[in-house]
């Protein structure tokens, strides 16, 4: 090399980035994929439940052979438990065993980051879970019918607890001509949260529920609210049977029988969920807290810090009732949400003194049943 001349660097190759994991655009993710570490090692695989069946469930996972997603059957009943709570559902991440006997089962559900879960329709105090792991609540309310404000602050109140971010969906905008009437009116019980008015048959307001409706989605309301519909728009295909609600009364029929969870072309998943005639709330505290949270902004200017808003004097929640700025029936309508979430909260903790006592009952019998030394 003459004094001249300048030795060259010669510039390493950019590293190729690792391609993404198949089940990425349904939610997979490193902080998932390292909770699924010690699962990897017991020779397990991960997938996602997209639906439940009576003692088995479909998981979308990936083919070993092919490394293409593809969907199979799993026997459900090794995690199964007493708590309906924490049984597997659609949406959950679960570990596959693919080896297991006489059939693949399920080897273990991983952690929720959210889960919509409802008090079970019957008088135990059981919490029955929808749909896990989502990022948005949409919430399907019919404007074929005149929207009950009751229930919307139900539905609410159960998706702001289950950790996900609700968004209210009001369909079938091409039967009215009032529909932005009724979004304001819904707008005024739902602060914070977005309104959408759409119609799946027209495609108004489709495209901005499409660009909302990222992530992991689950659609809840009642039969006939087009819950179905919309997630067949939203997919581009007809995954999901449809009928037509009744003349009469508006009322749907439960076409939807099962919790399914279909991909989205872009990326994501949306999960139909059947029509729910009963809004009960389990263990709905903070839930309710979001869904009311003028009443708590009212509450705050109270002038002692816990009143009860009876008799207090100088009650800014009395004040506001007085003056019209908070609506009786809103007022009632917090109220029994109140009592009803007091209520299970005192059941569940019945429930789990119970469960505890009778634990160490079996633990004191099993004991005692020891041979002595």
């Amino acid at each position: 090399m003459t004094a001249t001349q300048v030795p060259t660097r010669t510039t390493p190759a950019s590293p190729t980035p690792p391609a993404a994991h198949p089940l990425a655009g349904l939610g997979w993710t490193d902080d998932r994929a390292a909770a699924f570490t010690r699962h990897a090692a017991a020779g397990l695989l991960p997938g996602r439940i997209v639906r439940m069946d009576r003692g088995s469930c479909e998981v979308l996972l990936v083919d070993p052979g092919t490394g293409e997603p593809a969907v199979r059957r799993a026997a459900t009943r090794p995690v199964m438990t007493a708590d309906t709570a924490h049984n597997p559902c659609t949406g959950d991440w679960v570990a596959y065993d693919p080896g297991a006997r006489p059939a693949p089962a399920l080897a273990a559900v991983l952690p929720r980051t959210t889960a919509i879960i409802r008090k079970g329709a019957h008088k135990r105090s059981e919490g029955q879970v929808l749909a896990a792991n989502v990022d948005t609540v949409l919430i399907a309310v019919s404007l074929a019918a005149e929207p009950d404000p009751g229930r919307v602050e139900r539905l609410l109140a159960l998706a702001w607890e289950s950790g996900a971010e609700p968004l209210i969906v009001l369909t079938k905008s091409d039967l009215v001509h009032d529909g932005d009437f009724v979004r304001a009116d819904v707008e005024a019980i739902a602060p914070g949260v977005t309104v959408l008015t759409v119609s799946a048959e027209t495609g108004e307001g489709m495209a901005e529920l499409r660009a909302r409706a990222t992530g992991s989605c689950a659609l809840i309301g009642q039969s006939g609210a087009g819950k179905s519909t919309l997630t067949n728009a939203l997919t581009g295909t007809a995954a999901m049977t449809v009928q037509q609600v009744r003349s009469v009364d508006e009322k749907g029929r439960h076409t939807t029988t099962v919790r399914e969870l279909v991909p989205l072309p872009a990326g994501g998943a949306v999960i139909d969920t059947p029509g729910l005639r009963g809004v009960g709330l389990f263990g709905g505290g903070e839930g309710i807290g979001q869904a009311f949270a003028d009443i708590s902004a009212i509450a705050a200017d109270c002038h002692y810090a816990d009143c009860s808003h009876r008799t207090e004097p100088r009650c800014a929640v009395r004040a506001a009732l007085a003056d019209g700025t908070l609506p009786e029936r809103r007022w009632e309508s917090f109220l029994k949400l109140q009592r009803e979430n007091d209520w299970i909260a005192a059941r569940t903790d019945a429930r789990l003194r119970a469960e505890r006592a009778r634990h160490r009952k079996q633990l004191t019998k099993s004991t005692r049943s020891r041979p002595k030394p």
